[in-house]
């Protein structure tokens, strides 16, 4: 699979990640041998970049991931977790003890002194804009408890704000081809500024497989179930925002589109992520996968070939027609 270095870690990472939410068993119940076996088919497949989060499972992720890169100490893999969602996100929570107690616990978990990355988890805008939060984070580098830091973000406004910061790495952002609006400023100063982008919610919860329809349910303890409302924390995390139903025609029509100008082969979910992977100035895209069989067809998405002008316009036809007044100024 393609590598490209990851902004300013100065880290080569695979074109398609993995991202370990579902790991946590926060997508209904994921076994640890199940999730062993994604990982591992992962890894064969060419990933060689890990996302998960001190809050997964509440460290079973992360606990997970570390075991496994263990298992794997000449890979080459770059894990990067988040810190930020274990108290309220108010902005006298990012503090540098609070900093201090969350990166610690997530070496402990990771099995690790240093982290590879670490990324603020959406924290408030307050906290992306104010200048000790990086004087924080300049401490940890220094100290060596991680080696690059870098900001998940909510909005394009806060990716803004924290790709002009010096020492941020990388950003990432729900970016797929039902959330085009980084596209306009977001991806062009990453790339001006040497800042990585990591694509994250590429599928749209799943939408944009293709495979969902108005009957399709999910487990009450699934995000996709409890968090439509966006009751339990943004609900630009579901679905990307979207209304389901609206969201459901949108990806048979999409599915449409790919068949009729994709790759040979590729199914929707793997043009979906090549839509995220090739765009300028994207690094990386971090699919989640529940089984091996998953894991190896989003990695396969790593070796598609450039999509077609075709598919590039039915995408953004797509999103004009059927999300763009609903979505584009709320993120």
């Amino acid at each position: 699979m393609q590598q490209r270095t990851l902004g300013r870690t100065g880290r080569p990472v695979s074109v398609v990640g993995l991202g370990t939410w579902q790991l946590g068993a926060d997508w209904g119940d994921v076994s640890e041998s199940a999730a062993r076996e994604v990982l591992e088919a992962s890894a064969e497949a060419g990933v060689t970049f890990y996302d998960t989060a001190d809050v997964y499972g509440d460290g079973r992720s992360e606990r997970i991931v570390g075991a496994f890169v263990k298992a794997h100490p000449d890979a080459g893999f770059t894990v990067a977790t988040k810190m930020g969602r274990r108290v309220d996100q108010l902005p006298e929570n990012y503090h540098p003890d609070n900093f201090r107690q969350w990166i610690d616990r997530s070496r402990r978990n990771l099995g690790v002194d240093t982290v590879d990355l670490v990324q603020l988890h959406c924290p408030p805008s307050a906290t992306i804009d104010d200048d000790a939060t990086y004087d924080a984070l300049d401490a940890l580098v220094a100290d060596g408890s991680i080696a690059a830091y870098g900001v998940s973000v909510e909005t394009c406004d806060q990716a803004l704000s924290a790709i002009a910061r010096p020492g941020v790495a990388s950003i990432q952002i729900i970016l797929n081809a039902f959330r085009l609006k980084p596209l306009d400023e977001v991806l062009p100063a990453a790339e001006a500024a040497g800042v990585g982008i990591i694509a994250r919610v590429p599928l749209a919860s799943g939408l944009l497989s293709g495979k969902y329809d108005a009957t399709t349910t999910f487990a009450p303890d699934d995000h996709r179930s409890y968090n439509r409302d966006g009751s339990a924390f943004d609900v630009g995390e579901t679905f990307s925002g979207v209304d389901y139903e609206t969201g459901v025609a949108a990806a048979q029509e999409f599915s449409a589109l790919v068949a009729a100008e994709g790759p040979d082969g590729a199914t929707a979910a793997q043009a979906a992520l090549a839509w995220c992977w090739q765009l300028p100035g994207s690094t990386t895209v971090i699919p989640g996968a529940r089984n091996a069989e998953q894991a190896r067809a989003n990695a396969a998405a790593g070796d598609l070939p450039p999509l077609s002008e075709g598919l590039l316009a039915g995408v953004r036809r797509i999103y004009d027609e059927r999300f763009r007044a609903a979505v584009h100024a709320r993120w």
